[in-house]
Parts: structure tokens; C-alpha cells; sequence
């Protein structure tokens, strides 16, 4: 396999290109260092990539790049490149959501259209459902996003089914439900609560935390990831979660356990664009993906916790 890995210095794209190099891949890593959070964090997240002879990195936004050479010789395009954050992508800050969501999604669909790859796999997110879905949320629901970083994930879900429709580009794409793990960014809730703690510092919770999520550790999102390269069946969707839906005061909870430590916590009211629950059917994900989440909440909590503890103390 020769991988194209867009977003390559990132959490969940750094992890992935490791894993494809360990498989016997060789990885083109594309990223362009959005300011969104510290370039020293990503830079630390591609420092043992660098130094594999099979990696490559490219320092460039998709929508400025000259894609052809790029993409010549690569049979396989992981697309994890974009902008994060559902509260920041309010207001005037929507034009980088749209900008590095869809207008980069686009260009690298009509890329591959003029160089033929074995699949394209998107990384979506569980925000393109919203709250009007039934739980668990299923593939097939009537998406209704409730933040404009949603509605820019969605728009990228409709250029892939275009593209495979029309062109017949192999695009698959994978709903993330709440990512989390070492290299978690932090801006992130586990990353922000486990660092409060470390830190003797008060954490802020926003809502009742009574909310809930399916979080999804790192490891298992990524292997879905790799699976859906040969597994994966174009034009299809598929739901990655692990299976520990819980609300955010039992994580508060499993908090205080894995790092033996005490937590203020400081409420403030909930925050437009969060929804209240997701909960991932990964039926689809198990049957053809052979998706299998292995890692337990608490096991995650504690892997991301000792990662932490390495770079804040």
C-alpha cells in the first residue's frame, strides 16, 4: 500500500500513519499546521514518523497544493485533514470550516478522479446527526446537524457519495464518535479534565453532565480506519464507536479514580452546537470493517492519562 494521509500531524492522523507504516505501508503525510491549536503539539505527534524511512511529509494546505504529483503513485488516500471544533465554528470563524472542510474535501475528490485510487476513506463525525435521531444512532437516520462544524462534515459526506457516484471515485467514509487517547488534542474534554487534574486545577463543565457520549479510543478508531482501505464498500458509511456510552458525570467519576486526585468542578450552561447524547449502532462497521472495539473506558482513561503525565510534568 502507498498512503496518502491528509492531516498527518494531528491526533488521530499521526496514530494512523504509525499504524499503516507497522502494516508494511508506505505513508505521503500532508499537513499545513492550522493554528487551531500549537504547532510544537503536532510537531511532537510526527517526530517518530520522521524518522521512518517509508514516511514522507509534505507541508501544505490541500487547497493550495498541486495535488497531481502528490498523488502519483499512491493507491490508497486517508482524508483526516480538518478544521475541528464544533463551539469555535460559530459566526465568521465558518468560512475556515468551509474553506478546509469542503472546499479541501472537493479538490482532492476531483484529484483523484484524474489519479484512480483503490479507496478514499473520509473521516466524518458523529455531529453530522444531531439530537432528532433515535438511539442507537444508525447510518441510515435523517441527519440534522446542530452546529455548523456538523453541516461542514456532512457537506464533505455528500461530495464522497458525488464523487462515487459520478466518477466512481471508491470513497467509504467513517463517522468518529468522540475520539480520545494519547496525542487527544487539548481542546478536548478528557485531555482538559485529566490535565486539571494532573494539575491541581478546577475543571469547567458545561450543562448538567448528564450528556452522553460514545467515546472511542484511538487505537480502535484507527484500526477501523486501516480496515476500511480493504474492507471497506464504496459509497458506504459506517458508524465507529467503542461502546462506552456514559454520561460526563461518570466520567468525572472514572477522572478522580485513574488519577487518585480530588476535582473541583465549576458549572456553567450548556453550549450551542453540543449535542446532548450519541450512541453509535456499529452493526455495519463489525460486519464488513470486522470492527471490534478492544479498549475499555477506564483502560483508555488511564492509557491517556500516563501520556499526559509525560508532557505536563
Amino acid at each position: 500500500m502507498n498512503a496518502l494521509v491528509t492531516g498527518a500531524a494531528g491526533f488521530v492522523g499521526s496514530t494512523l500513519a504509525e499504524r499503516l507504516i507497522g502494516e508494511g505501508a508506505s505513508v505521503v503525510g500532508i499537513d499545513c499546521f492550522t493554528d487551531y491549536y500549537p504547532r510544537s503539539i503536532k510537531e511532537a505527534n510526527l517526530a517518530g514518523l520522521r524518522r521512518q524511512p517509508r514516511f514522507r511529509f509534505v507541508e501544505a494546505a490541500i487547497q493550495q497544493c498541486e495535488l497531481d504529483p502528490l498523488l502519483d503513485g499512491i493507491t490508497h488516500v486517508f482524508h483526516l485533514a480538518a478544521q475541528a471544533g464544533v463551539r469555535k465554528s460559530w459566526g465568521r470563524d465558518f468560512q475556515i470550516y468551509t474553506v478546509n472542510n469542503i472546499d479541501a474535501t472537493q479538490m482532492l475528490l476531483e484529484a483523484c478522479v484524474r489519479h484512480p485510487v483503490e479507496r478514499f476513506v473520509y473521516a466524518s463525525s458523529s455531529s453530522v446527526y444531531g439530537d432528532n435521531v433515535p438511539l442507537p444512532m444508525r447510518e441510515a437516520s435523517l441527519l440534522q446537524p446542530v452546529s455548523p462544524y456538523g453541516v461542514s462534515k456532512l457537506a464533505a459526506e455528500h461530495l464522497c457519495s458525488l464523487y462515487y457516484v459520478n466518477f466512481g471515485v471508491p470513497t467509504t467514509w467513517l463517522r468518529y464518535f468522540t475520539v480520545y487517547g494519547p496525542r487527544q488534542r487539548p481542546d478536548m474534554g478528557f485531555h482538559l479534565f485529566l490535565k486539571a487534574a494532573l494539575q491541581g486545577k478546577p475543571i469547567q463543565v458545561y450543562g448538567d453532565g448528564e450528556q452522553t457520549r460514545d467515546f472511542t479510543f484511538v487505537a480502535d478508531a484507527v484500526g477501523a480506519t486501516a480496515a476500511a482501505a480493504t474492507r471497506g464498500v464504496p459509497g458506504r458509511v459506517y458508524n465507529i464507536g467503542g461502546g462506552s456510552r456514559v454520561s460526563l458525570n461518570h466520567v468525572l467519576a472514572l477522572i478522580v479514580k485513574t488519577t487518585g486526585r480530588q476535582i473541583e468542578i465549576r458549572r456553567g450552561p450548556a453550549q450551542k452546537g453540543d449535542m446532548r447524547d450519541t450512541y453509535a449502532d456499529t452493526s455495519a462497521a463489525r460486519a464488513d470493517l470486522r470492527f471490534a472495539p478492544s479498549v475499555s473506558l477506564e483502560q483508555g482513561l488511564d492509557a491517556e492519562y500516563q501520556w499526559l503525565k509525560t508532557v505536563y510534568t
